[in-house]
């Protein structure tokens, strides 16, 4: 008996509410892959391969289950989220359809669904999504490692002794929001080369693809965008940089320092040596960098690469390797940036190279919404999904790029947070007037925001 005065008094709990719905967030993602094109886009994409009128239109099909993943989907049976709730999102597909939708994107087809997500691309940016075009924009590149497991067509060991998928990916930094923007994935086999130039080279010609063709590289031309291509020394290959070179797009590469390199760092003067800086333009705390591109014998890379090097600090619990110096940790990276182009000089070419870590929480993020397990068992299939997570990151960019802008805690937060804050949100609908009404709950700390996004996307597109 006192235990149970102890609990206070409870609520009772009953299954009979009614006009109430959950995860009422995930409606502003739906409306935006309507209003940027995206699924009439699709639709035209996948029509031939269907045979007669569809019931439930492949590109909404497609659209609902990229939000679906937004909203933390890890397979196919996701989308039964959005079917549960027709009152508020109307008639979604079943689990059954969603598949023969997905089983559709072929590699006759995938190709066609990847330029629906470049014109929806465009449309995003020209409503407020897109990012400052007078500034150099950077493509990340990045490889990761997806555990497959149970048997699935094309699944490979690993270098990391696991079984399963290596996809090679392409994000542009968008540093005003915690998410990267996807432009490009390619699947491969988990015994897939991290360093392959002629993946690397498919990819950054997917990703250009995928970007508006006002803001593609023109090689000839001097005033042509500025774009960079940014990858770790997984991606340092002469033959990538030159195919960089042929598309007009500079490049920042990790390099390997090896033991002619580290004899050099040994008789670099001191004075030659900068402080590192912080992206705010203040002095990295025991980091400096040095240019030494007359020392090294740069042949087969393209002309004007520098090499610059950076010794830092390491953190600590750091093993030290044989290109280590002084107990000072020593990285480089090329780069075929002119001087005086990135403030800073050398420091700001550091700090620029540097700031591709970022790729990791883009990566991170992925795995958080739909890239962690490849659900299907065949190629083609995972393929598809695979297009279907670099739609839902699309989408969750594009929507908090465009209504979340001047808020803080939710148009730079992770999805997770995202997830949680925005799209889980409970409403209520009523009908007046011959008005439906999403009303949320007034008592969630972000409701007026959570409005106001509603309202800013759709102003975006009328």
């Amino acid at each position: 008996m006192k235990g149970n005065k102890r609990r206070g008094r409870r609520p009772r709990v009953s299954a009979d509410g009614t006009g109430v719905v959950s995860h009422a967030g995930l409606e502003m993602v739906r409306e935006l892959a309507v209003d940027t094109g995206l699924v009439a886009a699709l639709n035209t994409a996948l029509a031939d391969t269907y045979r007669g009128p569809w019931t439930h239109a492949p590109g909404r099909v497609l659209a609902d289950l990229a939000a679906a993943v937004a909203d933390g989907a890890t397979a196919v049976s996701g989308i039964g989220t959005l079917a549960d709730r027709e009152d508020l999102f109307g008639p979604v597909a079943s689990m059954p359809t969603a598949w023969r939708v997905l089983d559709r994107v072929d590699a006759d087809h995938v190709e066609a669904v990847r330029q629906a997500r470049a014109m929806a691309r465009d449309r995003a940016w020209a409503a407020g999504g897109g990012p400052d075009l007078d500034q150099e924009l950077v493509i990340d590149f990045d490889a990761s490692l997806l555990i497959a497991h149970s048997e699935k067509e094309s699944a490979e060991p690993t270098w990391k002794k696991t079984f399963g998928f290596h996809p090679l990916l392409a994000f542009l930094d968008r540093p005003e929001i915690a998410g990267g923007e996807a432009l490009a994935g390619l699947l491969r086999p988990g015994n897939a080369g991290s360093n392959t130039a002629a993946d690397h080279a498919v990819v950054l010609d997917m990703a250009l693809a995928s970007l508006p063709e006002r803001v593609r590289p023109r090689p000839t031309d001097p005033g042509s965008p500025r774009l960079l291509a940014r990858a770790d020394a997984a991606g340092s290959t002469h033959d990538f940089a030159q195919a960089c070179r042929d598309r007009g797009v500079g490049f920042s590469l990790g390099y390997g320092i090896h033991f002619g390199v580290q004899q050099i760092v040994d008789v670099i003067p001191e004075q030659c040596w900068h402080p590192a800086i912080e992206a705010d333009g203040s002095l990295r705390d025991g980091a400096w960098v040095a240019e030494v591109t007359g020392a090294v014998d740069l042949a087969g890379w393209p002309d004007q690469t520098r090499l610059i090097l950076r010794k830092e600090r390491p953190h600590p619990g750091a093993q030290l390797t044989f290109a280590d110096a002084d107990g000072l940790r020593v990285t480089g990276f090329l780069t075929d940036t002119a001087p005086g182009v990135v403030p800073g000089q050398v420091a700001g070419l550091e700090l620029r190279h540097r700031q591709h870590a970022r790729v990791e929480d883009r990566i991170r993020q992925a795995k958080a919404a739909g890239l962690r397990n490849l659900p299907c068992r065949g190629w083609d299939e995972n393929v598809a999904w695979l297009e279907v997570v670099l739609m839902a990151a699309d989408l969750v960019c594009w929507t908090q790029l465009i209504g979340f802008a001047d808020s803080t805690s939710l148009g730079r937060c992770e999805i997770a947070t995202f997830r949680y804050r925005v799209l889980h949100v409970a409403a209520r609908i009523t009908h007046t007037a011959r008005q439906t009404r999403l009303r949320i709950d007034k008592t969630w700390r972000w409701a007026a925001q959570i409005a106001d996004g509603f309202h800013r996307i759709r102003a975006a597109f009328d």
